[in-house]
């Protein structure tokens, strides 16, 4: 949403198992947070759990650079990698456009308690409407509910007493302690080595990343 680049690699030379470590300036000053275990705490995983490589994206729904990322790298990714299970994905929330997104992104953790995360996550993208355009409402979400056949009054009831409100805004502390300032915005790293990629790159810069950690 703010920053559109590809960043330096950046190689960690610490086992993810132990704690990884970032050089850059808006890291915290306790790195120690940023391990294998936090990134991935409360996820949802696609793919392969047990692949060697993990991308983690920190996105908002509203977001115009993660709606693209969703509409054409994310494709080739889950087609070429995913499903092959060298590599699995998992989304952490960083709502920077304010209400709405964080409605959204509560909306697809009641969807996670009906065991459909990635179907809600990816409709929710693939009826994109725009940043702050008020196309995200509760009558909306539950729309996309219904879509995807998801219980509606379990889902309503959850989403009306905002149940995962708490753990959007965790993440997107999360995400604000360990450097992340822009949306989409991207981990990559294996059990020794870690890169960051920022804003919606094409496919050729994931894949040269993910063959510098060992996926060819």
């Amino acid at each position: 949403m703010k920053i559109y680049f590809l960043a330096i690699p950046i190689i960690i030379g610490v086992v993810i198992g132990i704690g990884l470590t970032l050089n850059l300036e808006s890291a915290p000053n306790d790195s120690s947070i940023l391990n294998k275990e936090n990134l991935m705490q409360g996820t949802t995983i696609l793919g392969n759990p047990d692949a060697k490589i993990t991308i983690v994206e920190f996105g908002d729904y509203q977001c115009t650079f993660c709606y693209k990322f969703h509409d054409e790298t994310m494709k080739k990714i889950d087609q070429a990698h995913i499903k092959t299970e060298n590599v699995n994905f998992v989304y952490r929330d960083f709502p920077l456009n304010g209400p709405q997104s964080i409605l959204a992104s509560e909306a697809s953790y009641c969807a996670q308690k009906q065991n459909k995360f990635w179907e809600y996550h990816n409709t929710l993208y693939d009826n994109w409407g725009g940043e702050n355009t008020g196309w995200i409402t509760k009558n909306v979400l539950i729309g996309f509910a219904n879509d995807i056949r998801l219980d509606l009054d379990s889902f309503s009831q959850c989403l009306e007493n905002s149940e995962f409100k708490q753990k959007v805004l965790d993440n997107e502390q999360f995400a604000r302690e360990i450097g992340i300032d822009a949306t989409p915005s991207f981990l990559i790293f294996n059990d020794s080595e870690l890169y960051r990629i920022i804003g919606a790159q094409p496919f050729e810069k994931f894949e040269q990343a993910l063959q510098e950690l060992g996926t060819s």
